[in-house]
């Protein structure tokens, strides 16, 4: 059974309270911590946002949220306790002339006590609102700033936001947040390779073929057009997520998986990531946009319709690259990137493909390599791929079967979601599982390098229809090589 260990009291203020990722991770977050008895009842949640609502208003839009997310496990008592932590204040937090007070009343200048600053708002706010903290004296030592992602649309933005940031709050004071990295499947990963002797000898080039990334959605723009427009497939998905999963798979093992340790094998595989050229771009990488479709017997409309009237635009839904580290260990083996959206599923599967036997002694009976699944979602857990001989008469029959670890059969307790998991780790003052500004920033120089590429090519993506698996040169992209993706059984 799952031990919750309490946190000290801390106040946490969610800037951009009112949106829609406060409304759907972060509130609901708080308050399974809370009600699993980790969160004190002392402790704060103040939300801060332009909307003009009281706060019983904002208790009422709370409540509706943590309602949904509870489901069954919904108890009145629970939420009684949990609402008393709930605080409110109408304001925008980049007005000079804002009055600051009815926050800085809130937030308990107790020695010691964390104080957790979480922007949940677009990243051109980032910088305003921090200053705004140190001009108001919330920058103090116990002080924490948490940052969604996109931190910035390329390298130079990136930059910007982390020199404004870090001219209030010092490096260790900032939490860069990929909720991805609080899933218990990619933690899981390390405690596979590091804890294991069964597959660190063979996490290399002297075993492996290839690794495949997917991360893919049957969901279209939901609501998130302007921003997806100016971001595409790229920024949004590549250059965090997907990366930050190939950091993790490809990464040498950390001294501890304490402090910086992690963070700095992390980089060390950011920069051994080949840089992809002009002439590489289009044997290497693919673009698609999704055009209307069948996904589950439903209609769904391409993604220009969904834009709106007349409306052009040459932004990736989906991307697959061929990326390559230019290290040791990884020589030689390539890893494929894969991201789109109204793809025929959603799921999300790290793939360790390795390499056929040497010699085969049965003859042509259908035998196939190894091959080590690791979910991330919908249904989170670990396949090992083995083979083994089919039972009955008739000769020698061989068949690729997993060995499976399933998280919701093995473990029947709820366990944290990611976000649960990693606001605990910004009040214990845990940097972990949280990106450091070199590592956004060689993130951002290898996808510029990419975007530049595809500038100079001048072409753009390729149509595909929605609940297919992307356009036919992202199979072609493999095939080149004697490969194909995988894809979960429907």
């Amino acid at each position: 059974m799952a031990e919750f260990i309490p946190v000290e009291p801390f106040d946490i203020v969610i800037f951009g309270a009112t949106g829609d990722l406060a409304r759907r991770m972060l509130l609901p977050a708080l308050f399974h911590r809370f009600r699993d008895r980790q969160i004190p009842a002392s402790s704060r949640v103040i939300g801060v946002s332009r909307t003009e609502l009281d706060a019983d208003g904002f208790r009422r839009m709370a409540e509706e949220a943590c309602r949904s997310a509870a489901g069954d496990g919904w108890q009145a008592e629970d939420w009684t306790a949990f609402a008393a932590l709930l605080h409110y204040v109408a304001m925008d937090a980049t007005d000079p002339g804002a009055d600051w007070k009815p926050v800085t009343e809130r937030v308990v200048p107790a020695p010691g006590r964390p104080a957790v600053f979480y922007l949940a708002t677009p990243p051109s706010l980032y910088v305003p609102i921090c200053r705004a903290l140190g001009a108001v004296g919330l920058a103090h030592s116990a002080a924490r700033v948490v940052l969604e992602k996109p931190i910035g649309s390329n390298l130079a933005t990136a930059r910007e936001i982390n020199d404004g940031v870090g001219a209030v709050f010092a490096e260790d004071r900032v939490y860069r947040i990929d909720h991805y990295l609080g899933k218990e499947t990619v933690q899981n990963l390390m405690v596979l390779r590091f804890a294991n002797a069964l597959f660190e000898p063979v996490w290399s080039r002297v075993a492996v073929d290839h690794v495949q990334i997917t991360v893919a959605e049957s969901l279209g723009l939901e609501g998130r057009a302007d921003y997806y427009d100016r971001s595409g497939a790229l920024r949004d998905m590549v250059q965090n997520h997907l990366l930050q999963l190939l950091c993790l798979t490809a990464m040498e093992p950390p001294s501890s998986i304490e402090g910086d340790n992690l963070r700095t094998e992390k980089i060390k595989v950011l920069k051994a990531l080949k840089r992809i050229t002009h002439a590489e771009a289009r044997s290497k990488t693919v673009r698609g946009q999704y055009s209307a479709g069948m996904i589950g017997g439903e209609l769904v409309k391409g993604y220009l319709d969904e834009l709106g009237p007349g409306a052009g635009s040459r932004t990736e839904t989906f991307v697959a690259i061929k990326a390559e580290i230019d290290n040791w260990r990884w020589a030689g083996v390539p890893f494929y990137l894969r991201t789109g959206k109204r793809m025929p599923r959603r799921h999300s599967d790290i793939v360790i493909q390795f390499k056929p036997t040497p010699h085969s002694i049965l003859g042509d009976v259908g035998e196939e390599p190894n091959r080590l699944v690791i979910r991330l979602q919908p249904d989170e857990g670990v396949q090992l791929f083995v083979q083994i001989k089919e039972p009955g008469p008739g000769g020698l029959r061989i068949k690729s079967l997993p060995l499976n670890l399933a998280y919701a059969e093995t473990f029947t307790l709820r366990y944290p979601d990611a976000y649960e998991r990693l606001l605990m780790d910004v009040v214990r003052g845990n940097l972990t599982l949280f990106m450091r500004r070199e590592e956004v920033e060689e993130a951002w120089s290898w996808v510029d390098g990419l975007i530049h590429a595809w500038e100079e090519s001048d072409a753009g993506p390729a149509p595909y229809q929605a609940g297919t698996e992307g356009p036919l040169a992202s199979a072609m992209l493999l095939d080149r090589d004697g490969r194909t993706w995988w894809n979960p059984p429907r």
